[in-house]
């Protein structure tokens, strides 16, 4: 069975130089609370790495990356763009939280029939994402057909094992987005809670469900995002070959798997986002018939 890793091979070729640990704190700006979870990603390089369940980082990079630009974000902050060296000499850092009109509660008494969008077995996992350099997003979108209102009701994704993890969990955060009108690309959170998942060792797929949320599918559709964490839980190392030099090397690698599979149905498109930009991730089969997506399946239900 055919098994690609997307971001396996990303390489970015650096001036060597000392290395220095990067490391920190970012907070509430509020209440002065540490954020868990908070990604950090050096703009225009395939370096970042996240908070962890205190609030604190740490990575080790080039002494040159100070003068490089930092984007720091989390689900409910405003994203932020600031010179690394600013955090090197603090050590720490406030998150603004972000501020949004609430939507209109909408109370359902009862929902009719459901769809799954997507649906997906273990048995149609062709190959999986994973990443090794940089937090990423990967969304699918899910685009919202006919005239009824919708709600999300279930999201199921599923994993591919890695032989070289070995915890028995790895964490990820789930987003789902709405769908900026001019660029097609997701737009702003519209699950405003953070939903951390974990993976379970006895099972290849995760199921939340969220209908009590009551998230109502803007007419435009909904991207749903699976974020990866790059904290000491979900670190892992692997030993590959360098495509360039042909000699073995050890790779730190951040779980979990995400599965992937085959569809030609050309309303599902995937996206990642990265260095702070979404840009779109295309890969079709053989045949050009189908298209390579995330195996993340959507429940909606309907009034």
């Amino acid at each position: 069975m055919m098994r690609c890793f997307i971001f396996l091979f990303l390489t970015v070729l650096q001036l060597q130089g000392q290395e220095i640990l990067f490391e920190g704190h970012v907070y509430d700006h509020k209440t002065k609370e540490p954020i868990p979870y908070v990604n950090l990603s050096f703009l225009n390089t395939l370096k970042g790495t996240s908070t962890d369940d205190n609030g604190h980082f740490y990575i080790d990079v080039q002494e040159s990356f100070l003068e490089k630009q930092l984007h720091i974000s989390s689900l409910g902050y405003n994203d932020t763009i600031v010179t690394a060296k600013d955090i090197y000499k603090s050590k720490k850092f406030h998150l603004v939280e972000e501020s949004f009109e609430l939507d209109e509660v909408v109370v359902t008494q009862s929902l009719g029939n459901s769809d799954v969008l997507n649906p997906v077995s273990s048995y149609s996992l062709t190959s999986g994402f994973s990443s090794s350099s940089t937090p990423w997003v990967l969304a699918l979108y899910f685009p919202n057909i006919g005239a009824q209102k919708k709600f999300v009701s279930k999201v199921t994704v599923f994993f591919q094992k890695d032989k070289n993890f070995k915890r028995p969990a790895s964490k990820f955060r789930l987003r789902i987005y709405d769908v900026d009108v001019k660029t097609k690309k997701p737009n702003q959170d519209i699950l405003r809670k953070s939903v951390v998942l974990e993976t379970q060792k006895d099972k290849d797929y995760v199921s939340i469900d969220l209908e009590a949320l009551h998230i109502k599918i803007p007419k435009q559709g909904v991207y749903v995002g699976l974020e990866w964490l790059f904290v000491p839980y979900n670190w892992y190392a692997t030993t590959l070959v360098h495509p360039l030099t042909n000699k073995k090397v050890v790779e730190d690698r951040f779980a979990p798997t995400f599965g992937g599979v085959y569809n030609k149905n050309q309303n599902y498109k995937a996206m990642v986002y990265g260095m702070g930009q979404w840009t779109d991730f295309t890969v079709k089969s053989k045949d050009k018939a189908k298209n390579f997506i995330p195996a993340i399946s959507l429940k909606v239900s309907k009034e």
